[in-house]
C-alpha cells in the first residue's frame, strides 16, 4: 500500500485560526453582510476556522439569535461569488453566532456583550480570545472602544483586539485624537486598522515579485525608472453614499489610505526579513520620506475634480450634484490626482503620478513603472517612440502584472514594435484567490499585523495629504470640470505634459 505524502496536502501549509470571539460592531451593515460575514463563512467552508470560534453581531435591531443566523445566511446565499452555501457546513458555522441589541452609547449594551461572551467561551470553548472588529460610523469608533474599555472587556484570560475600518480620521489631528482614545483601551500592538487594498492578491504579490526575484530589483530605483503612475479609478458613481462622500472626496477617501499604501508597498526599501515590525518599519519610512508640498507646489502639482452629468451607452448619468444627498452646491471633488515625490536616494527626482475618480470610463486599479528609454535609437520603431518599456501590475478587476517592451517585427529590416508578456493570477495557478477581508481576518485572528495600518504610517500619510487638503479647501474650484464617462478634467492631463509624460490608458 502507498504510504501517503503528508506534504502533498496544501491544507498543511495554510494557517488556522486559533479559538476565539468575533464580535462585531455594526452587525447589520452592508459591509457585514457583503464582506465579513462572507468571508467568515468560506473561512469555516475552507476548514480555516477553528472549532471554537463564535461570532457575535452587535446592532441596534432586537433580533434573537436564531434571527441573525436566518439573516446572516441569506447574506452569505447572496454575496458569496464562488461558494454554494453547503448545508452542513452552515450548520456548525450558524451554530456559532450569536447576537445582542443595543446602542454603542449604551453602558448596558457591553455588560450583555461580556455575558455573551462568557456564554461562548463556556459554550465554544473561545479560550477567552476576543477580536472586536468596529463596522460602524467613524465617528462611533472611539465610542465603542472606551465602552468595551469601561465594561472591563479588553482585557480578558485571553488576547483581546481591536480592528478599525477607514477612515482613520479626516485630517492628521482628528487621527491623532483617534488613536490616542483608543490606546485608552487597547495598546498599539492590538490596534488593527483594516485597508482592504492591502488584503489583495496582486498588493501582496509586489512583495514576492520584488523580494523573490534577483532581476527586478537592481531596476527599481532612479536610474532606471522615468516615472510611475498609480491609478485607482472607479466607473460608478456615489452609489447612494452621497451624503457621506460629500464629507470625504476622492483625495481622503482613496489617496490617504488606499493609494498612498499602494505606493508605499511598490516604493518601499527591502525589508530585513518578512516579519510584520520590519516590512511596516520599511513602509512607514518610505511615507515619512515623501515631500509635504507648499501651497505654490500644491497648486502645480495637483488637480481636483468634479463629475458633471452626461450621455454614457445611451443612457443618461446624473452629475454629482445631482445624486441624492448631495448639495447642489457642493465643492466636493469626486476626481483627484497628484504628483508625488520621495527624497530619498533610491527615487529622488522620479514623479509618482497617482489619480483617483468616480465616473470615470472603466474600473480598474493598477500600477504602471515606466523605465527610462535606450540611450541611443539605432533601430526603426513602429510605434516605439510611444511604446516606452512598461512594468503593469493590475490589482483589479483582473489580477495580473504585464511587462511591455520592444520587439523586432517579422519580415525583412529591423523594424520594432511593441509587444507584451503577461502573468494572469488566475490562469496561471488555476486556483482560487481568497478575497481580501478572508486574508485580513485571518491576519487578525492569528495576531499577523503586516497588511495593516500602523499609526505612524497613518500620520505620515495624512502629512502628505493635509497641505493638498488645505490648498483646495480654499480654492473655488469650477466645478464640474469633466463629464461622467471620461478620464477626468483636462488639467490633470496637463500637469503630466508640464514633465513630458502622459497618462496611460488602462
Amino acid at each position: 500500500m502507498a504510504i501517503e505524502n503528508p506534504f502533498l496536502d496544501p491544507l498543511r501549509f495554510e494557517r488556522q485560526a486559533p479559538e476565539c470571539a468575533i464580535v462585531i460592531f455594526g452587525a447589520n451593515g452592508d459591509l457585514t453582510r457583503r464582506k465579513l460575514m462572507p468571508a467568515l463563512y468560506r473561512l469555516a467552508y475552507d476548514r480555516r476556522l477553528s472549532a471554537g470560534f463564535a461570532v457575535i453581531g452587535i446592532s441596534r435591531t432586537p433580533l434573537s439569535d436564531d434571527q441573525f443566523r436566518d439573516k446572516m445566511l441569506e447574506s452569505v446565499k447572496q454575496f458569496s461569488e464562488d461558494t454554494a452555501v453547503d448545508t452542513d457546513v452552515w450548520a456548525a458555522f450558524a451554530r456559532g453566532l450569536y447576537y445582542v441589541a443595543g446602542d454603542i452609547g449604551d453602558a448596558a449594551l457591553y455588560q450583555r456583550l461580556g455575558q455573551k461572551l462568557m456564554a461562548a467561551e463556556s459554550q465554544r470553548h473561545t479560550g477567552g480570545n476576543a477580536l472586536f472588529y468596529l463596522s460602524t460610523q467613524p465617528s462611533q469608533y472611539a465610542q465603542a472602544a472606551l465602552g468595551i474599555g469601561a465594561a472591563g472587556l479588553g482585557k480578558g484570560t485571553g488576547w483581546r483586539r481591536l480592528v478599525v475600518e477607514k477612515p482613520f480620521g479626516h485630517d492628521l489631528a482628528s487621527a491623532r485624537d483617534l488613536s490616542r482614545r483608543l490606546h485608552e483601551v487597547f495598546s498599539e500592538s492590538d490596534v488593527y486598522r483594516i485597508d482592504h487594498y492591502l488584503g489583495k492578491e496582486t498588493v501582496q504579490n509586489i512583495l514576492a515579485f520584488r523580494f523573490g526575484n534577483g532581476i527586478f530589483e537592481p531596476l527599481w530605483n532612479r536610474r532606471y525608472v522615468n516615472h510611475v503612475q498609480i491609478t485607482g479609478a472607479e466607473s460608478i458613481g456615489v452609489e447612494g453614499r452621497g451624503a457621506y462622500y460629500q464629507e470625504a472626496g476622492a483625495l481622503a477617501d482613496m489617496i490617504q489610505n488606499h493609494l498612498l499604501q499602494v505606493m508605499a508597498t511598490i516604493a518601499m526599501e527591502p525589508a530585513a526579513s518578512f516579519r510584520a515590525a520590519s516590512v511596516r518599519d520599511e513602509k512607514s519610512k518610505l511615507l515619512r520620506s515623501m515631500r509635504a508640498m507648499t501651497p505654490d507646489e500644491v497648486r502645480r502639482n495637483s488637480v481636483a475634480g468634479q463629475y458633471g452629468p452626461a450621455r454614457v451607452g445611451g443612457q443618461a448619468i446624473a452629475g454629482f450634484r445631482q445624486e441624492p444627498g448631495v448639495d447642489p452646491q457642493s465643492p466636493t471633488d469626486t476626481y483627484a490626482a497628484v504628483t508625488l515625490f520621495v527624497e530619498n536616494w533610491r527615487w529622488a527626482g522620479v514623479p509618482f503620478y497617482v489619480r483617483t475618480g468616480k465616473r470615470l470610463p472603466k474600473r480598474v486599479t493598477e500600477i504602471a513603472i515606466q523605465f527610462n528609454p535606450a540611450p541611443l535609437a539605432i533601430f526603426d520603431q513602429d510605434g516605439g517612440e510611444n511604446a516606452p518599456n512598461l512594468l503593469i501590475v493590475r490589482i483589479q478587476p483582473e489580477e495580473g502584472i504585464s511587462l511591455k517592451f520592444l520587439s523586432k517585427r517579422p519580415g525583412a529590416g529591423m523594424t520594432l514594435r511593441p509587444v507584451s508578456m503577461d502573468f494572469n493570477y488566475g490562469s496561471s495557478f488555476g486556483e482560487r484567490s481568497p478575497s481580501a477581508y478572508e486574508t485580513l481576518l485571518l491576519d487578525a485572528i492569528v495576531g499577523d499585523a503586516t497588511l495593516y495600518t500602523r499609526q505612524d504610517m497613518v500620520e505620515a500619510s495624512w502629512s502628505v495629504v493635509e497641505p493638498i487638503q488645505n490648498v483646495w479647501r480654499e480654492t473655488r474650484f469650477d466645478f464640474p470640470n469633466y463629464a461622467a464617462g471620461t478620464w477626468g478634467p483636462a488639467a490633470a492631463d496637463e500637469m503630466l505634459a508640464r514633465r513630458g509624460h502622459a497618462w496611460r490608458k488602462p
